[in-house]
């Protein structure tokens, strides 16, 4: 097989991105592991106090210069950052759809400041289904202990349920099943199903959803013959996945899924967007602004995001 081309968008040139970057490909062994492409500002990763760029000649930098470096900081919301940012995704894109890449990570971008260039963003997970018109891709976020999927991502808690339809939950399922067997070699998945409300509503008496839409999903995916199985209450389940007994857990709305995942080992959390035509993974923290430019970032997602992007194209191609 030949080796990976993987490419490694900077992110929000004023958040660590670039720190994480550079430290984690200069990881022992890691620069190795496939041919590597940085996306981003060499001004600013010149700026880290962790490395320099031109220490490793391990990698390729395309450098879009694309950073106004008068009165450049660290941590500070900027709409002219966003815009850098976004662009280091979209030359990203270009290089998957000319094929001079097969993976893509992405480091973090900052949503207010993307939403101040003055249209609506929700995530990069939305912006790359919408570019390459995949309507049911679908975010996991994974850890050495558990995998989780979201049902509804970036929208208010208030709005999950009437965001919530047999067909979608059904899509969810059957989108996980198909990841897990291409991207990670699990020949048979076994996924488990989140309710929505408390105790997964006792049978109707805290809630009608799982009875109308859950259960109703459950079947549908059954019926393509996917292994799965709930609806469980999602203070339970949780533990019961870790133990070994399902491969993935299907959550329905954001913090569902990620408090649990990041409690049992934040600094390992990866996110991957499944239903693409190709790999996409990304660290599974923030810009964090508190401490950009202070050579305190712990590189340790982003290496896990480049591991996984790397191990699963694999796994891609051989499928």
């Amino acid at each position: 097989m030949t080796k990976v081309r993987c490419a490694i968008t900077m992110g929000d040139p004023s958040g660590i991105g670039a720190e994480v970057i550079l430290k984690a490909l200069g990881t022992p062994g890691l620069s190795k592991s496939a041919d590597f492409t940085v996306i981003g500002d060499r001004r600013v990763f010149e700026k880290c106090q962790s490395v320099k760029v031109s220490k490793y000649h391990d990698f390729v930098v395309i450098d879009l210069r694309n950073v106004p470096q008068k009165g450049f900081r660290f941590g500070k919301v900027r709409p002219e950052y966003g815009k850098a940012a976004m662009e280091y995704l979209q030359k990203g894109l270009e290089l998957i759809k000319s094929h001079k890449i097969d993976c893509l990570v992405t480091a973090p971008l900052n949503k207010k400041a993307v939403s101040l260039l003055g249209y609506h963003f929700s995530g990069q997970t939305e912006y790359i289904a919408r570019t390459f018109q995949v309507r049911d891709a679908v975010m996991m976020l994974f850890n050495k202990k558990l995998r989780v999927v979201l049902v509804t991502r970036h929208i208010p808690l208030k709005d999950v349920a009437k965001g919530l339809s047999a067909e979608k939950i059904s899509k969810v399922i059957s989108t996980t099943a198909l990841g897990l067997k291409s991207l990670f070699g699990i020949k048979k998945p076994k996924l488990s199903i989140c309710g929505l409300n408390p105790h997964a509503s006792d049978s109707g008496v805290m809630g009608s959803e799982e009875r109308k839409l859950i259960i109703p999903a459950m079947a549908m995916a059954e019926r393509l013959g996917i292994k799965v199985k709930g609806p469980y209450p999602a203070d339970t389940i949780f533990q019961k996945a870790k133990a070994g007994n399902y491969d993935c857990i299907v959550c329905m709305y954001h913090d569902q899924g990620l408090i649990p995942l990041k409690l049992s080992g934040f600094q390992e959390v990866v996110n991957i967007t499944l239903g693409l035509p190709f790999v996409r993974t990304s660290p599974g923290h923030g810009t964090a602004f508190d401490i950009a430019g202070k050579n305190q970032a712990d590189p340790a997602s982003m290496i896990r995001a480049i591991q996984a992007a790397v191990l699963c194209t694999k796994n891609l191609k051989r499928a």
